[in-house]
């Protein structure tokens, strides 16, 4: 096992000191911890990578892999530019607030080279998307270099601006549809889409 994925296990690793038990409240919840919540995402991610045991060395060494669309989950691509005009901010830290907000805490992440925000849909999503300008929807057939889920801060390649708060948690495709609505609808001028 490499260096990278001994560090990568070890920051996802929940021991008994750390683990929360069942609370002892009224309704008997069970409450986890972030790290137990990274983990179970991880291992819900991981279902939709071509090959799971490299991917998971590529999340601990490069801090992306490679999953497939189409299956458990479908991503929609947005450029920067058209969020950034629907936050009224470039700011990272208030457009993730104002992300996890319209997206009602679906999980986005920023691919920061290429100035793109994926927001992650069901996997049938992309079998009845409607062309939207600027805009695309990946499905089958289409792989997405996705950052690991310890990934959390704007640098780097990518980051989660919206983390996965649970197993199987995505956007609903109807939110993600008025987001760029909104965006669109900011950016333009005399009726022109800029």
């Amino acid at each position: 096992m490499t260096d990278a994925l001994q560090r990568m296990n070890t920051e996802l690793e929940v021991d008994d000191t750390d683990q929360t038990k069942l609370a002892e409240a009224d309704d008997a919840t069970a409450v986890m911890t972030s790290r137990e919540r990274q983990l179970a995402v991880s291992h819900w991610l991981l279902c939709a990578a071509p090959d799971m045991g490299l991917a998971r060395v590529q999340w601990a060494e490069r801090g992306i892999t490679i999953l497939a669309c189409g299956g458990i989950l479908s991503a929609v691509r947005v450029p920067a530019s058209m969020v950034w005009a629907a936050a009224g901010t470039s700011q990272f830290d208030e457009v993730d607030v104002y992300l996890a907000q319209k997206l009602h805490g679906g999980p986005v992440f920023m691919d920061m080279h290429a100035h793109y925000y994926y927001a992650l849909v069901p996997g049938h999503t992309s079998l009845r998307w409607r062309g939207l300008p600027g805009v695309a929807c990946f499905g089958r057939d289409t792989i997405l270099g996705v950052p690991a889920v310890t990934r959390l801060d704007p640098t780097g390649r990518s980051y989660w601006c919206v983390p996965m708060d649970s197993p199987g948690e995505l956007c609903n495709p109807a939110d993600v549809v008025t987001l760029i609505q909104q965006a669109q609808a900011s950016q333009r001028v005399g009726g022109v889409l800029l």
